[in-house]
């Protein structure tokens, strides 16, 4: 019988193991439909304690609540946009400033990698003479155009789709009860509930957490006098959406941005290395913790495959939303048992009923020995 039930335990997990990579290829080739469906649904967790905040306060009915969302939202990217647009106007007007400075970069790389340089020609001249570079610069800007079109038309559908999932949300728990038939409705609502609550507090914290680094790397930037502070606090607040790494990248690339501007002064590259690591770590692992308040219980070993995982299955924005993800199948395997094992080896800790008890430790080693010896556990 023993035999027959680990037979059929090792035949499960096979399943088990052959059904995760089926659906990571699935929504790695689903990902122009399937991701933002995602997108929206996240969104829609953030936003839904902006809809009750509005009902309860100011006794906004949920239609017309949805519709002020949905104008801020339109206001926030336009604004975003604007800036964003005319940064990169600026940055088109100021390149003849750096080309000297990145010529120089080049020229160095070229004596190292015994590339071709002449000294008459600009940067861009130098580049396009390159094997490959051509090819390499027609298919980045082809890709560009192509990125931006499907960035507008992604924004479009995810903007309908919070919609649409805002105004079906007051009705989710009536047709969950509904549709299991009235059926023990409580565990999967609780599982549902506390899906939600996470997630939200997740992103909501992440968000503002990120809005903060944002702003304060904007200000950094400017009160030093770095090039395209706009840019740069930009770009703090979207990479900062993705844990560890993200934040790594933002201050590498500002600083190496501030280097290229001050060279040879070191005093304002100094500062704005100081500015972002002191925002990073101050926010990242001080504010951001006392804000979460309860941990999502996940190991930072898990934290960091999921971003690998999910990486490649939707790209940068899979990286943005591994953890949420993450912590979505945890409460899940939580809550099914013969998933919950999975649930133990994601989580940050062992469950206190499987942590080893001191006193049971002590009493088992006073007790004579009869040749098996017990382990760091406590355990025969």
């Amino acid at each position: 019988m023993k035999k027959e039930l680990n037979y059929s335990r090792a035949i499960f997990l096979l399943l088990l193991c052959i059904c995760v990579i089926l659906v990571g290829a699935v929504l790695k080739i689903t990902a122009e439909v399937v991701l933002p469906v995602i997108v929206a649904i996240m969104l829609a967790f953030v936003f839904q304690p902006v809809l009750v905040f509005l009902k309860k306060k100011f006794h906004i009915p949920n239609v017309l609540g949805i519709l002020v969302i949905f104008v801020i939202l339109l206001a926030a990217i336009f604004v975003i946009g604007n800036l964003l647009f005319s940064s990169v106007k600026t940055i088109i007007s100021v390149y003849p400033k750096y080309e000297e400075r990145f010529l120089y970069v080049y020229k160095a790389f070229a004596e190292i990698f015994h590339l071709s340089y002449d000294d008459e020609s600009g940067l861009f001249t130098n580049l396009w003479n390159q094997l490959g570079i051509r090819n390499a610069i027609q298919s980045l800007g082809l890709s560009l155009s192509n990125g931006l079109i499907d960035f507008a038309k992604n924004l479009t559908v995810v903007a309908l789709f919070v919609i649409f999932f805002l105004s079906e949300t007051a009705l989710f728990k009536a047709k969950a009860i509904a549709a299991m038939d009235g059926k023990s409705p409580g565990k999967i609502m609780s599982m549902v509930k506390d899906i939600v609550l996470q997630v939200t507090r997740y992103l909501s914290v992440k968000f503002f957490i990120s809005l903060l680094t944002g702003v304060l790397v904007f200000l950094g930037t400017m009160v030093v006098g770095l090039d395209f502070p706009i840019i740069w606090g930009f770009l703090a607040f979207v990479l900062n959406f993705i844990p560890n790494f993200g934040s790594i990248l933002s201050g590498v690339l500002t600083t190496l941005f501030a280097l290229l501007q001050f060279w040879p002064s070191f005093g304002q590259v100094v500062w704005v290395a100081f500015v972002m690591l002191s925002v990073n770590m101050v926010l990242g692992n001080f504010i951001e913790p006392k804000v979460q308040g309860r941990s999502l219980g996940l190991s930072p070993f898990v934290i960091i495959v999921s971003l690998s995982v999910w990486g490649w299955i939707w790209g940068f924005m899979g990286m943005i939303l591994a953890v949420p993800m993450m912590v979505i199948l945890k409460i899940i395997c939580e809550n099914v048992e013969f998933l919950r094992p999975i649930s133990i080896v994601m989580g940050s800790k062992v469950p206190s009923k499987l942590e080893p008890n001191n006193n049971e430790h002590e009493s088992a080693s006073t007790e004579p020995s009869s040749g098996v010896e017990a382990d760091s556990s406590g355990n025969i």
